[in-house]
This record gives structure tokens, sequence and C-alpha cells, in this order.
């Protein structure tokens, strides 16, 4: 273990073995730090947080602060973050609200970029890029190996799903589909199966065709949105991420961007 004299810990702080905390550093306390996670100078750590293994808080990094909630009255509310995870400079991380459930959730080998911001309550899956500056608003619930991109926004309340990628400024005020390249400003759409990234993530030709197809019935063959989904269902449901894209639109709750 190796503490930088300048930095300042708690008293009820936890560190796990072999933590590095660089210079001027905080945390405050109660909060735990796993095994291995590196603090590098300036990172900020907020009470009643929990760091995993091996994560690595670049400088001017703060996680586990007060959420930016009107309503917020001092709970003492929680942030849980996963093992291997990277926030970059600036990166900002809240803890939950009271009435959202008290927690903020991240789970392992996410990637944050520089200035990505997860607001309170959001529970962010598995192996997810937040790149430069993605901001996920309050409550946002994000699968795994989702791709956000740079300067993109997640409205509150909205979903995003497994392998779902976001280009470059997309603003999504309603849920994003899974395993789908959804782009644009202030007229997000679905353009279709992120054929690509599926493919060098290893899923099977099969899938990918699959996903295709249910693309089609659902954007581009005239049908409503029940007909499409029992139409999906009947031809392609014994395909897992297929039945899993079904189930995510018929679970929304703000609507779906469309192709």
């Amino acid at each position: 273990m190796s503490i930088h004299p300048s930095s300042v810990i708690a008293k009820d702080v936890e560190l796990g073995e072999g933590v590095v905390i660089g210079p001027f550093c905080m945390i405050e306390g109660p909060s735990r730090i796993g095994a291995g996670t590196v603090l590098k100078s300036h990172a900020v750590v907020g009470p009643h947080t929990e760091l995993g293994e091996g994560c690595v808080l670049f400088p001017h990094s703060a996680v586990g602060l007060e959420p930016q909630d009107l309503k917020f009255k001092g709970a003492p509310t929680r942030l849980a973050v996963g093992d291997r995870n990277v926030f970059r400079e600036n990166t900002t991380v809240h803890r939950g609200t009271e009435h959202g459930g008290g927690l903020t959730k991240i789970g392992d080998d996410n990637f944050l970029m520089a200035g990505a911001h997860v607001a309170h309550d959001c529970i962010v899956g598995d192996k997810n890029i937040l790149a430069n500056a993605a901001t996920l608003a309050g409550h946002v619930e994000v699968g795994s190996g989702c791709n956000i991109g740079a300067f993109s926004a997640v409205h509150q309340f909205c979903r995003v799903g497994d392998h779902a990628f976001m280009g470059g400024f997309t603003v999504a005020t309603q849920d994003v589909l899974p395993f789908m390249k959804t782009v644009g400003a202030r007229e997000t759409k679905s353009y279709g199966v992120n054929t690509l990234g599926l493919q060098r993530k290893g899923f099977s030709a099969e899938a990918v065709e699959a996903l295709k197809k249910a693309n089609r019935i659902l954007f581009h063959a005239g049908l409503l949105r029940e007909q499409a989904l029992e139409r999906c269902e009947s031809e392609l449901g014994t395909v897992p991420e297929v039945a899993y894209l079904i189930r995510f639109i018929r679970e929304s709750k703000r609507g779906i961007h469309r192709g």
C-alpha cells in the first residue's frame, strides 16, 4: 500500500491490499477501496462509496459525492462500483437519492473517458464505454457491452439495451435499442443492427442475421408495433438475442427510438 502524505483519508475508510493513493487526493468515509485500486493525483471519493478491486481514478475524477437533486437532504445514500473500472480525468459519478432507491451502481470493466458523468440512481452493467463527456441523467439503466459516444446524453429514466451503440452527440429521450446503432441530435433514430460491432464481440452470424430480420419486421414491414413483435416472436423468438430485443421493447416505459 502506498499513500502520499498530502492526501486526506477519513478514519473510517477501509483500504484493500496494494491500494495506491497519489498526491492531494481526498477519501471521505465511511467507504471501502478494493485491493489494487489506484487514485492518481487530486482524485476524490465521497462517503458511503464502495470501489471494487483494480479500479483507476485519474486526476480530478470525483465519485460518490452528493447527487445533483434539489430534493436531496443529506441521506446516507450509496455508490457501489465493481472491479477494474477506469475513470478518466474529470469524470463524475454521484450517489443515489432516497426517493430513487438510494443506490447508484456500476458493474465491472467499464471505461469512462474524460468528462463523462453518471448521475444519481443510475444502474450501469459491465464492459461499457462512455466516451468523452457522455452523460447519463438520473435513474438511467445501461446494460452491458454498450458504446455511448462522445457528448451524447441519455434522458432520465431511459434505458440503453445490451450492446447498443450510440453515435457521438446523440440525444436519447427514449429507450435505446439493444444491438442497434442509434444516432441523432434532436431527431434521434435507430439505424439498424450494429453489425460490425457485434461481429467484433463474437456474436454468431446467425444471431446477427436474425437481428437484421427482426429490424426489418419491426420498422420496415408496415406493421403495428404489437403485430411486428408477435411476428418476430413467431419467426425468430428462439434466438436469444431477438427474444431479448422483443422483451426490451415490450418493457419500455418511455417508448423507443425507432428506425
